[in-house]
């Protein structure tokens, strides 16, 4: 039997029966009228932004929106937020629709083509420039628009986020211009009148060790002051990237957020003097969202086969493609499972959870231990509020779409 990873505090039973929200996970389901489907609880996500205030008193908070950009959802975002940062024309218009100002949504990402800088500049989306050349046809397309574009400068530090799942600076890297050359391109952009809104510096992600967050933060203010010194402009905003991470896998603990608002705390009241005017985001996806997403699928079958017990159900890879180990880890490990209809009973099974998919890569629970399931039991994949439906091949074998649900205690948003 294999272990799996914990179950976010966050969930209770109700006479043995997984509740979300106001109701059983059933209810939900019999709401939705099919599975498999996706609860987001928006309960969970305030949750987790009041921490991050009172950890961070002095910093913006910005929502990923590549996490999980659900419209309900983000609409929800919306007053809970300074910020939205997007990496798509099609991120921007959802933004754009659940209400966030243009001039609060920043728009990051390489390969940009002329017509998403034509719709952020003409929209006052602050445009995150990731090259120089990127930088001059941003320019180009302002003049002829006739307007001041927002701009800011990604930059690729000469550091990486140590620990984390995905190294986002440090080295040869698409994302963002090499630290040495990006007081050239702000000198370039101020000098061209356009509207320079500040750094972006975003060293890596999915970090679990507070220290490793710490020194990456420290690091970045004194590279943004660096920068700002050598291009002679203070910048009016850097976002220090995000990076927090959540724990998927057996073994794993929670970052200490307050250790590391704390350490910031200290570090910003000891920044050098031309970033005294300067304001200071944190952009966060999946620690906001990641554990207030469940996804329910049912099983359809079950079967034994050479002395191995399989649960069949009627979601899988296409849907939850980073459950199933598909989706960036090396090493396969279980992301934490339960049955809905017997949430915290003992265990009595071991069985592997498996898709619908005719593939062997369709495995969501490899040799797990579980309550006694049955055909049309619930099973609940946890975890599953950031890069699930979204980040998911959901047009493979040409199985339906999956459900989705924001919710706020019993009703649906």
């Amino acid at each position: 039997m294999k272990p799996m990873g914990s179950i976010p505090a966050d969930y209770r039973a109700r006479d043995g029966v997984l509740m979300i929200g106001g109701r059983t996970a059933e209810g939900w389901a019999e709401i939705a009228g099919d599975t498999p489907l996706f609860v987001y609880d928006l309960d969970i996500v305030r949750t987790r932004i009041a921490r991050f205030r009172a950890a961070f008193p002095e910093v913006a908070l910005h929502y990923a929106i590549k996490a999980n950009p659900h419209p309900a959802l983000v609409k929800a975002m919306v007053p809970l937020v300074e910020g939205i940062d997007v990496a798509s024309e099609g991120e921007a218009a959802i933004a754009i629709e659940a209400g966030m100002a243009p001039s609060h949504i920043s728009f990051a990402g390489p390969g940009k083509r002329d017509r998403e800088l034509r719709m952020a500049i003409a929209a006052g989306v602050t445009i995150n420039l990731e090259s120089a050349t990127e930088g001059a046809r941003a320019l180009a397309i302002a003049r002829d628009l006739g307007v001041r574009p927002k701009l800011a400068v990604r930059v690729n530090p000469d550091f990486d986020l140590k620990g984390s799942g995905m190294k986002m600076g440090g080295g040869a890297k698409p994302f963002g211009i090499d630290s040495d050359r990006a007081a050239s391109l702000i000198r370039e952009i101020v000098t061209a009148g356009a509207d320079y809104r500040g750094l972006h510096i975003f060293a890596g992600s999915q970090a679990l060790s507070a220290d490793a967050i710490v020194e990456a933060q420290r690091s970045t203010l004194t590279l943004a002051a660096r920068i700002s010194i050598e291009a002679a402009a203070p910048p009016p905003l850097v976002n220090l990237g995000g990076g927090f991470g959540i724990p998927y896998f057996p073994g794993e603990v929670p970052v200490d957020i307050e250790h590391v608002g704390s350490a910031l705390g200290g570090a910003l009241a000891a920044r050098d003097p031309i970033l005294a005017q300067t304001g200071f985001a944190i952009e966060l996806g999946r620690w906001l969202v990641g554990e207030a997403g469940v996804y329910l699928t049912r099983i359809v079958d079950r079967k034994d086969s050479h002395g191995e017990t399989f649960l069949i159900v009627d979601g899988g890879l296409h849907h939850q493609l980073a459950a199933s180990g598909n989706f960036g880890t090396v090493v396969r490990r279980n992301y934490p499972i339960a049955l809905a209809s017997r949430f915290g009973a003992a265990t009595e099974l071991e069985a592997s959870v498996v898709g619908c998919l005719c593939t062997p890569l369709d495995r969501l629970g490899d040799r797990i231990g579980l309550p006694d399931g049955r055909v049309g039991d619930l099973i609940v994949i946890f975890m599953a509020g950031a890069y699930g439906a979204s980040a998911s091949p959901t047009s493979f074998l040409g199985h339906a779409l999956p459900g989705e649900l924001t919710i706020d205690g019993d009703r649906i948003l």
